[in-house]
């Protein structure tokens, strides 16, 4: 599992903005400035919808207040969903990465079997704070339906 101190993958994934979808690259897009990456489970499940994306969502001005320059939201769907939910969401100045194979996941070594709930593979639950590509705080939940040290209050508290 990537930890503190390691560089952010380098993979391509989807990016979804206000003006779009685009290739992005994880390398370049994350490793500039202090970013914010939180990862979830999947988009339109309970607490992805309820409790974590909302979270940062209402949060976002005051992370951006603290020095955050980006905030990144992904998810092992595919560009489609992932512009929806964050349509759905409101999500203002968070950009919504699609990691339709997992292979973002599976590089940072936070991906997780979910079978049993009918989702495949799946992202851990997670935030990290990223400074020039290189992590400096990363908090995964015990399980993927946690949701406590992902938060957007704790990646707060945590800066």
């Amino acid at each position: 599992m990537i930890a503190v101190g390691d560089r952010i993958p380098d993979v391509e994934l989807k990016a979804v903005t206000t003006d779009g979808t685009e290739d992005v690259n994880t390398g370049a897009l994350l490793g500039t400035g202090r970013v914010v990456l939180f990862g979830v489970p999947g988009a339109f499940t309970p607490v992805c919808s309820d409790f974590h994306l909302p979270g940062f969502v209402l949060k976002t001005d005051d992370l951006k207040a603290k020095g955050v320059e980006q905030i990144f939201c992904v998810s092992v769907n595919d560009a489609f969903v992932m512009g929806a939910w964050g349509r759905s969401e409101d999500a203002v100045g968070i950009t919504m990465l699609a990691d339709a194979d997992a292979a973002f996941t599976t590089a940072m070594g936070l991906a997780v079997d979910a079978s049993s709930f009918g989702l495949g593979t799946r992202s851990e639950r997670y935030a990290a704070v990223l400074e020039d590509g290189v992590v400096v705080s990363l908090e995964v939940e015990k399980t993927f339906v946690d949701h406590e040290v992902s938060t957007a209050e704790h990646v707060l508290a945590s800066l």
